[in-house]
């Protein structure tokens, strides 16, 4: 299916992230669905403590070193920019701090932080004159953080981009959904998709609970959780990626809340200024995948396959972040702010990516089943675009797919031996293994 053939009379959308409320906020305004039931469910109350939309912060940048996904950020930037107290900038959802990116010489990342500058300095324009700066070396880097330390060896500052209080920002799109009075909230945990009795199309999910609810058309916008509803080996997975937590004092919070977000796209690490006295440091990488055996979701799939499926605090209370992961955000805070380097991690978390090969979202009508749409594929860069990507989904659904994605966000028709992302932003080493790191040491 490449469009959708009527417009449905019922939507249920399954997700309450970044992609499945800002769609049901843009279905609600839409003057083609104004006489569509829109209802949106969850598995958890929101905010939903282990989605990946809800954290202290998440960079925001038009950085990118694909231009179709560097101007879609750029255009999301102009509302993140609004900063009145009724605007998604407003009491402090976003701060423009700066970002420096940058690189290890001749490693992997370099090519996308040289590719990003290229992208960022066409879209400012006149703009970027004097201000997105090239840093030529280490001691350039470390003077632009001000933090007495640094990481990389090349890259360049952007003062034109900065990070977002991410609990904060869905909070704010929640409240704007609400205010439609379009939109029935839920929650409930589906354990699968409802299927017609010849498997060709979906009509609706049915629940933990032994409800169901039907829909004429059923978005996806389950984040990681999506492949246990839907089989997408070969095309998307789950992936855990580490973050760590350090509380500082009030002085140090005044000091390096005025430090750029820095991110380097060689090791995945990166530091966002801190707030409300607690420091993030994390890493953007290829993850820690969780395989379980489940049965095939898929209505005419047999027997059982094997999919990486989320592990959160909500499954244990105790779960922290593998002694690996905690080690390379511990010599991630020596680099980056030295005088922090040995202060102990009082929290941390698994962040869960739904990856893709190419990091490109997965925004398209099922080909096999009628009434399915796909809206996941985050790949851990999805949150930025929190402003802009409900509409554009939106027109993906009425066929409508903006031409710069169309290829970038359809479904593959061939599956890849082992998913892993390759788009030039990802540091760690690939092929880690939830269990296995667990084994291998307790927290430090």
């Amino acid at each position: 299916m490449a469009s959708l053939p009527s417009l449905p009379s019922s939507i249920l959308i399954i997700g309450s992230g970044v992609f499945g409320l800002s769609t049901a906020r843009a279905l609600a305004t839409r003057p083609s669905f104004k006489n569509t039931r829109i209802t949106l469910l969850d598995r958890s109350p929101f905010p939903s403590i282990d989605g990946s939309s809800v954290d202290t912060s998440r960079i925001i940048r038009a950085d990118y070193s694909d231009p179709a996904y560097a101007a879609l950020a750029a255009s999301a930037q102009e509302f993140w920019r609004q900063q009145g107290d009724s605007d998604l900038g407003g009491q402090e959802r976003y701060s423009e701090c700066g970002l420096v990116l940058v690189a290890d010489k001749g490693k992997q990342g370099e090519k996308y932080v040289r590719e990003s500058l290229e992208n960022v300095r066409k879209l400012s324009g006149s703009q970027s004159e004097g201000t997105i700066r090239e840093l030529k070396t280490r001691n350039d880097i470390n003077e632009a953080v001000g933090t007495g330390g640094g990481s990389g060896d090349w890259g360049y500052i952007n003062p034109q981009s900065g990070w977002a209080d991410a609990e904060e920002g869905m909070k704010y799109l929640r409240q704007k959904a609400e205010s439609t009075g379009r939109i029935t909230f839920l929650t409930g945990e589906v354990t699968s998709l409802h299927f017609s009795p010849n498997n060709r199309r979906v009509l609706g999910a049915k629940l933990k609970d032994s409800t169901s609810l039907s829909a004429d058309l059923v978005i996806l916008a389950t984040g990681a959780w999506t492949p246990s509803l839907i089989d997408l080996r070969g095309r998307a997975t789950a992936t855990g990626q580490v973050l760590c937590y350090l509380s500082i004092t009030a002085a140090e919070q005044e000091r390096f809340a005025k430090m750029p977000v820095l991110l380097n796209m060689s090791t995945g690490l990166f530091i966002i200024p801190p707030s409300n006295r607690i420091l993030k440091v994390a890493r953007h990488s290829y993850g820690y995948s969780n395989p379980i055996s489940i049965p095939n979701p898929d209505s005419e799939g047999e027997g059982k396959i094997e999919v990486s499926i989320p592990r959160t605090a909500r499954d244990d209370p105790n779960l922290w972040v593998p002694e690996e992961g905690e080690r390379a955000c511990r010599q991630a805070l020596r680099e980056m702010i030295p005088e922090l380097g040995e202060r102990p991690f009082v929290k941390s978390k698994i962040c869960w990516y739904t990856d893709t090969p190419e990091g490109d979202f997965l925004i398209c009508y099922h080909p096999r089943y009628e009434g399915l749409f796909l809206a996941t594929g985050g790949s851990g860069h999805g949150y930025k675009f929190l402003p802009v990507i409900g509409e554009r989904i939106v027109d993906c659904v009425e066929g409508r797919c903006p031409v710069e994605f169309k290829s970038k966000w359809a479904w593959r028709e061939e599956r890849v031996e082992s998913v892993v992302t390759e788009d030039g932003s990802r540091g760690g080493r690939p092929g880690l293994v939830l269990d296995e790191e667990l084994r291998k040491g307790a927290k430090l």
